[in-house]
């Protein structure tokens, strides 16, 4: 059977960039966690360990954009290898991350990396 978990607007502040600006400065990021995953099991007998724990999600979407990248691309990719190492559970996994207002020319709202497995 297949379920779904969705770790939502996980809203944090990080120095992800290019610019020397974006380094010093940092800025507002929105991360979207959802995991594809059988918790069946979890459901019948009311036990965390047979189902995907999103303390455990949040705290790894936590340290991985606690640490500095240049490209968003790159959280993304150490975020979803991580939940894969991590979480002891068969699953899939969508990672999206949300830059709010990226300082590029122009008036843009977010611009958006998301990975899928």
């Amino acid at each position: 059977m297949k379920h779904k978990i969705e770790v939502n607007g996980i809203q944090l502040y990080a120095f992800h960039g290019c610019l020397d600006e974006e380094a010093r400065i940092g800025g507002n990021y929105q991360v979207d966690v959802k995991i594809q995953t059988d918790f069946s099991e979890a459901a019948l007998l009311d036990d965390l360990t047979k189902t995907v724990d999103y303390v455990a999600v949040n705290k790894i979407v936590g340290e991985e954009m606690a640490i500095r990248s240049k490209l968003i691309e790159h959280v993304g990719l150490r975020i979803l290898n991580r939940l894969k190492a991590e979480i002891p559970h068969p699953a899939s996994y969508n990672v999206r991350i949300i830059k709010i207002s990226p300082p590029i020319n122009g008036d843009v709202k977010n611009v958006v990396v998301e990975f899928e497995n």
